[in-house]
């Protein structure tokens, strides 16, 4: 398997200079999506831009989760979570939503603890369960360990759809590093893709689609389950 593709100034320029015509991406051909032209308008959003809401468009997830082999032209982090703040006295509030970055300005999960959790009151318990579309970088990976290191009463576990760049010795030490802090790793299985699926994806209007799994899904994470395990030991 190869990585994600990491240069996504250049990911980006490249798209603006493309012609409008569907394109292959990843190894697939764009005409196989529901809609090539309304996927390549939603995946070459502006650079800069941190994105936020409640549910993601179908095309975003069915491009951008799929747990390919090779990812080119995923320049993209998608990050789904869901937090669970508990008081002292048992109660529970839970929230939910998903960022989007262009990997030009801040990350997802940078964007995460600067807009959705900048600040937790020592008095709560936080549960935060990502679902995300790739692993960390290692910047990111630091920035979480920076958090987790500051932060006690906050528990993490991050379920992934690919491993980004993971022959790199760097983000092989990055991962590590996570889990020796107590952050927990794990590569989304054919049901967590269902999860995110029913919970996180846009749902047409008065009728609600069942997830269809895409034929490689359980090879794939078989795959990247290996080299986890591979590098966390």
């Amino acid at each position: 398997m190869a990585q994600k593709e990491e240069a996504a100034g250049a990911a980006g320029a490249a798209a603006a200079a493309e012609p409008a015509a569907p394109a292959s991406q990843n190894g697939e051909d764009m005409e196989n999506l529901d809609d090539p032209e309304k996927l390549k308008e939603l995946i070459e959003l502006p650079p800069f831009e941190i994105v936020s809401g409640e549910r993601l468009p179908v095309n975003y997830f069915k491009f951008q989760f799929r747990n390919v082999e090779y990812s080119s032209g995923r320049n993209k982090t998608f990050l789904c979570y869901v937090v669970e703040t508990q008081a002292k006295g048992g109660q529970v509030q839970a929230t939910r939503g998903y960022l989007e970055d262009e990997h030009a300005t801040n990350h997802a999960e940078e964007a995460f603890f600067n807009t959705i959790l900048p600040s937790f009151d020592p008095a709560l318990r936080y549960n935060v369960t990502w679902y995300v579309s790739s692993s960390p970088c290692a910047a990111c990976a630091d920035r979480i360990l920076r958090t987790l290191g500051k932060t006690k009463n906050l528990r993490l576990l991050i379920l992934v759809g690919r491993l980004f760049m993971w022959e790199e010795p760097e983000v092989q030490a990055a991962l590590r590093k996570l889990k020796e802090a107590g952050c927990r790793l794990r590569i989304m299985k054919p049901q967590d893709f269902e999860y995110v699926w029913q919970n996180f994806v846009e749902q047409e209007e008065g009728q609600s689609k069942g997830f269809e799994p895409w034929e490689d899904i359980q090879e794939n994470f078989l795959y990247y389950e290996e080299k986890l395990a591979d590098i966390l030991k």
